[in-house]
């Protein structure tokens, strides 16, 4: 077992574990990956909840409670995830409040459907900061179009937010502008800028999934070259924008004030393809203030063999263009891949979503306790 995760950390790359459950929570091994793997956040999102609760140990009690309560399946849902989350966030509170709220923060998500509805997306984001509670949580709000203006709006409620499923550099841009704009908002109406924090969930080997196999698709042993690269140039360069934004006089005007910067966090960090090693999205993605949200399995792939060598982002990014470049010369749309993405990632969150509720839902018919 090498240091790894310590070095890891000590670049100023903040850990946080892309997985959630009761049994995570009971058992004492949440607090176990905290205590012993620098592990200082906890990202959830629909799928894991779906495994979570599907898996169905540890909900029995709460569903029948529901059951009886003749909840409706929405309603019953939202109060085992939402209690989920405050356990959680209850156990990580002590990393939230020696890191000054910069970290000890959980995160859940708006119901995926809402994806490209403004209003109601702001509606729910409410919703869940009411629900759970806690000061150390995150609303996650996907960058959608319509998500946007959401992020201002709920940022200029004083609710902290995790933008989620951003996968393009523009989509980005549009993010990080949004944030800002909502922290102009709470300026105005004299909110504590420094009690709003948020981080940008850009998403990386999805990227290479869907680029590489096009690059099989054409066939060349010059595009086959470009394998597994595009993924790490696209968050590189992601990076570099972030260092624009954050330095520029619109932002030091709100950082005078108490504002805290929008992290950019790594998502989607488990390799895909087998071929890879299993720590590329970490070893390769080192910069300071960033975050990276590890599945299980690379957590523990990285605190094996994990290769920290300093930052792997800031001057790589005349490179990362050149490879972006590359990939378009072969035919490949950059915009094509990233809309993409984006309409899979939002897609497959509301089939989770749908799914979780269908299962819930023959979950509080199996426990309804038989009319006397």
């Amino acid at each position: 077992m090498t240091d790894a995760l310590k070095r890891l950390s000590d670049e100023g790359v903040a850990i946080w574990l892309d997985d959630l459950s009761r049994k995570r929570i009971t058992s004492g091994n949440l607090a176990e990956l905290i205590d012993q793997s620098h592990v200082v956040g906890v990202t959830t999102n629909p799928a894991i909840f779906q495994k979570a609760i599907s898996g169905g140990e540890g909900y029995e009690q709460q569903l029948s409670d529901l059951a009886t309560r003749k909840v409706t399946v929405e309603e019953a849902l939202r109060m085992i995830t939402t209690a989920d989350v405050r356990d959680a966030a209850d156990i990580l509170r002590p990393v939230y409040d020696r890191t000054d709220g910069q970290d000890g923060r959980v995160s859940i998500e708006v119901d995926p459907r809402l994806a490209h509805n403004t209003p109601a997306t702001v509606a729910e984001a409410k919703q869940l900061a009411w629900l759970v509670d806690r000061p150390n949580t995150l609303i996650k709000i996907p960058a959608t179009k319509a998500g946007l203006p959401a992020i201002t709006e709920v940022i200029g409620k004083g609710i902290s937010v995790n933008v989620t499923l951003i996968f393009s550099l523009e989509r980005y841009r549009g993010v990080m502008d949004a944030y800002l704009a909502g922290l102009e908002k709470a300026k105005a109406a004299g909110l504590d800028l420094s009690l709003i924090h948020s981080v940008a969930s850009f998403f990386v080997s999805r990227v290479d999934s869907e680029i590489d196999k096009r690059l099989d698709g054409v066939g060349t042993d010059e595009a086959k070259a470009h394998k597994g690269k595009a993924a790490l140039a696209n968050a590189r360069l992601a990076y570099e924008a972030y260092e624009e934004v954050f330095s520029s006089d619109r932002w030091a005007a709100l950082e005078r004030v108490g504002a805290n910067k929008q992290r950019p966090l790594w998502a989607s960090t488990g390799v895909k393809d087998p071929a890879y090693k299993d720590t590329l999205y970490v070893d390769d993605l080192v910069a300071p203030n960033t975050v990276n949200t590890m599945p299980e399995a690379t957590l523990e792939a990285t605190a094996d063999h994990g290769q920290i060598t300093g930052d792997t982002v800031r001057g790589t990014y005349d490179q990362a263009r050149a490879e972006l470049d590359a990939v378009a010369k072969l035919g490949i749309s950059y915009d094509d891949v990233v809309q993409l993405l984006e309409d899979e990632g939002v897609e497959k969150f509301a089939v989770s979503w749908n799914d979780l509720l269908k299962s819930t839902e023959a979950e509080l018919q199996r426990l309804a306790p038989t009319e006397a």
